[in-house]
């Protein structure tokens, strides 16, 4: 049982460490000039991919963190703790200023704040492999 919630949770971290990275450098610099109905947009779109793989994320990570303690289990669950904190207490403020009108100031910030979930999730993802080896 193990193995397989190992390699859910390494298929969904792994996807998010691709998603993270693509959004940071490629999707979020981009955005600039944006209108609210694209933000909008975005928004319900990104919800819907990521949702579900986020929530087999956590939830690997919480059973993987319950199975087999290890500094590699438990380690990426505060990790990806660290990462939703950030997710909800940084970046989604930053969305829902763009749902109002283009805001440079709001879109830079995100731009800037999101290198820490980038970070957290890359290191959450070699913690993944670690897990597996």
């Amino acid at each position: 049982m193990f193995q397989v919630i190992a390699l859910a949770h390494l298929a969904a971290t792994l996807f998010m460490v691709g998603v993270i990275w693509f959004v940071q450098v490629v999707h979020y610099p981009l955005m600039a000039g944006q209108t609210p109905e694209y933000a909008r947009e975005h928004q319900r779109r990104t919800g819907w991919v990521l949702g579900p793989v986020m929530l087999v994320e956590l939830g690997t990570a919480v059973a993987l963190a319950g199975i087999a303690p290890t500094w590699a289990s438990v380690g990426g669950l505060v990790l990806l703790v660290a990462v939703w904190a950030s997710t909800w207490g940084v970046q989604v403020p930053c969305h829902r200023k763009l749902l109002n009108k283009p805001d440079p100031t709001a879109l830079h910030r995100l731009v800037a704040t999101n290198w820490v979930r980038t970070a957290l999730w890359t290191t959450r993802g070699g913690l993944a492999v670690v897990l597996i080896l």
